[in-house]
């Protein structure tokens, strides 16, 4: 019992000792709460609300249809401009693209002749101009396809494609975005949070007053461990409430607790790998620079960003042993397809053990970093 209750009162005295640090509360607030909607709503590599505007020389029922079928997310309603003012409005970057539908292109169209569509893209917004040009012609290809097929009743393709994309039916950008940022910023902050109040320990010479104090090395980790992973866990539990479903309204498929207990196990683990990288750092500069050379490959190699499947054979097999690879086979699973414990029980095995190893790397090294200063 004496055991526990100086591991209470330690990861106490952490938690006001972060209480009285106005930057690193507010680097918490921002992380859960501002970063998250950030990366929910940007859409800097898809196309959403790309302007523009068409130059209908045609007026016929066929450059209608075309015209109609541009509407949002992807596009803004399109603007209707006549033929002079198309430089002029690509000029002022009030249009990034401007479609041109030429005169008797329907009757061009239903005589099998092949006419021609004129799209003017402003190149300077490189992501919606490759990204729109392809959309622009899929789009005019299936109209007057469709259109033609009306009209001179031509056969249907043999088969047809059903699309059903599960999960996330509508490909909403902000599902994955918010969901995953929880994921990167759990690991993060857990990182830094217990690696700085460590290093702060050291930095205002309070570490050499619990050095005399009746407690050992394992319990100041151990207080280190449990306050500083409450706080994250705390922090992305309320994240997930009233960011991810309250504010942006993005539905949670499977159990938000179990999710939390798999949060818990990976907190173990990422909370003792900030320990043992801030017994390598002898100031916090020095811990920074140690954290972005550790955090990098951790958040991009573990299928956060891209499946796993597509990395090659040596990076899947080396990345088993980081704890964020099974942290997020865990949030995908349970948040994206509603899976149970029946199907995530190997990565929790695989979280304890990681986290146990950790553990035990760290406290051996924090003790021999605590005999120095003894």
């Amino acid at each position: 019992m004496s055991h526990t209750r100086n591991i209470y009162r330690l990861g106490t005295k952490e938690l006001w000792s972060l209480a009285r640090d106005p930057i690193l509360l507010g680097l918490i607030v921002y992380t859960f709460s501002f970063s998250i909607y950030i990366s929910a709503t940007a859409r800097p590599e898809t196309l959403h609300n790309a302007p523009i505007a068409i130059v209908d020389e045609d007026d016929s029922p066929l450059s209608a249809s075309i015209i109609s079928a541009f509407y949002p997310p992807r596009f803004k309603r399109p603007q209707m401009i006549a033929q002079p003012t198309t430089d002029s409005g690509m000029d002022a970057g009030d249009f990034t693209f401007v479609m041109d539908i030429p005169p008797n292109f329907q009757r061009d169209v239903l005589a099998g002749k092949s006419p021609s569509i004129q799209l003017n893209v402003d190149a300077t917004r490189m992501s919606q101009a490759f990204a729109g040009s392809s959309y622009i012609q899929q789009i005019a290809i299936d109209e007057v396809t469709e259109f033609t097929q009306r009209r001179k009743g031509t056969k249907p393709a043999a088969i047809g494609l059903a699309l059903r994309a599960r999960f996330n039916p509508n490909l909403e950008q902000a599902w994955f975005g918010s969901l995953m940022e929880i994921i990167n910023n759990v690991t993060m902050l857990s990182i830094i949070l217990t690696g700085a109040a460590l290093i702060r320990e050291r930095e205002h010479g309070t570490i050499e007053h619990l050095l005399v104090m009746p407690v050992t090395a394992a319990e100041i980790m151990l207080a280190k461990v449990w306050s500083m992973g409450a706080v994250v866990l705390l922090a992305a539990g309320l994240s997930l409430v009233f960011v991810v479903q309250g504010m942006l309204h993005v539905p949670i498929e499977g159990s938000v607790s179990l999710f939390l207990a798999g949060t818990a196990l990976h907190l173990f683990a990422t909370t003792s790998l900030g320990i043992f990288m801030a017994t390598q750092a002898n100031s916090m500069p020095q811990f920074g620079i140690l954290a972005v050379l550790v955090m990098m490959p951790l958040q991009l190699l573990s299928g956060n960003a891209t499946p796993r499947e597509s990395m090659p054979d040596f990076i899947q097999t080396l990345m088993l042993i980081a704890p964020t690879t099974h942290f997020v086979a865990i949030g995908q699973a349970i948040l994206f397809r509603g899976a149970g414990f029946a199907v995530v029980w190997p990565s929790f095995v695989m979280l304890l053990l990681i986290g146990g190893t950790f553990f035990l790397i760290a406290v051996n090294r924090f003790r021999r970093s605590v005999s120095q200063m003894v």
